[in-house]
């Protein structure tokens, strides 16, 4: 997808802030990619190469970052990978424009598709997908911002299925899209889908853990989510599991608002002494190993593509 406008030079700073958000101008870095990864790794391993299902895979990290746009400005964050977010840097208005911009050229990217000689059909199904993961994105949103604004902390089974929406649902749809271009099986589509939906559960159950006892010297992350508040799982659970006497600690320095090194360690202690780290941990890894056998039972043909696949679920969950 280009994003330039050599068209019109009014509005070359509109794809200019697109290029910047993306990290496409060469001031930062462009995230890992992961989801586009997946979708032509998916198609890959039936097909035996990736570059037709190239749109595609631009449409799920467009559609991607769209949302990261949206979120900042909902969440108040000002920086995201090290640099200072859109609105930060342009003011809300700007900000909100360029997200909706990204969310229009996912789209756009999705037409290529058909100039590749894809029929209209699987065109059509992939626009479904497209718009039924971002309906997806804006319910769990909505959930994390509800919750948040809530006293009460969030129940477990509401956490999974907030995130069901904001993460998981997103990864599956980048590897059914994949599958969907590659096949006409719907059994073969419906396990590629499982697949990425158990993977992208797993991988934000890891990213708690990693938020909360992470390495920074190996995540490159400093693991502030205790610091900062953030309703992770292990936090959730510890609330829901917790004694009276505990929970009523746990929440007396869950108030403080800026907590000093040794609050925050007691608690993490708190965290752990309830069972918050391997219950998440464990939740990790049986949803990691469904991926696995999902990815098993879809017959994956390709060799290669496959243990990449194999490689993106160890690399990535780590718990």
């Amino acid at each position: 997808m280009r994003l330039v406008s050599d068209k019109d030079a009014a509005t070359a700073g509109l794809y200019a802030m697109c290029r910047y958000h993306l990290g496409l101008d060469g001031s930062g870095s462009s995230g890992k990619r992961m989801r586009p990864l997946l979708g032509l790794l998916a198609y890959a391993s039936i097909k035996g190469e990736y570059l037709e299902a190239l749109p595609g895979a631009a449409a799920v990290e467009l559609g991607h970052n769209f949302s990261l746009v949206h979120d900042d400005i909902e969440d108040g964050d000002a920086e995201r990978r090290h640099r200072p977010t859109l609105w930060a840097l342009h003011g809300i208005p700007q900000a909100i424009n360029a997200g909706d911009m990204l969310f229009t050229l996912s789209r756009k990217a999705l037409h290529r598709l058909t100039d590749l000689g894809f029929s209209d059909t699987k065109v059509l199904r992939l626009f479904r997908l497209h718009d039924d993961t971002c309906l997806a994105l804006c319910e769990g949103q909505y959930l994390d911002i509800y919750a948040s604004e809530r006293s009460e902390p969030m129940s477990v089974e509401y956490y999974f299925d907030m995130i069901g929406r904001k993460t998981a649902a997103l990864i599956a749809a980048s590897v059914e899209s994949g599958a969907i271009l590659a096949s006409d099986d719907d059994e073969v589509i419906a396990r590629y889908r499982s697949f990425g939906w158990a993977l992208g559960i797993a991988f934000q159950l890891n990213d708690d853990l990693l938020g909360i006892w992470g390495d920074q010297a190996a995540t490159g992350k400093v693991p502030t989510d205790v610091a900062r508040r953030k309703m992770t799982l292990p936090v959730i659970y510890a609330f829901e599991k917790a004694s009276a006497a505990d929970r009523e600690r746990l929440e007396s320095l869950w108030k403080v608002e800026s907590p000093s090194d040794e609050q925050v360690a007691q608690t993490v202690a708190l965290i752990e002494g309830v069972g918050g780290r391997e219950y998440t941990r464990d939740q990790a890894r049986a949803y990691r190993d469904q991926a696995l056998g999902e990815l098993e039972a879809a017959g994956v043909a390709d060799a290669a593509a496959r243990e990449s696949l194999r490689d993106i679920i160890f690399g990535v969950i780590k718990a």
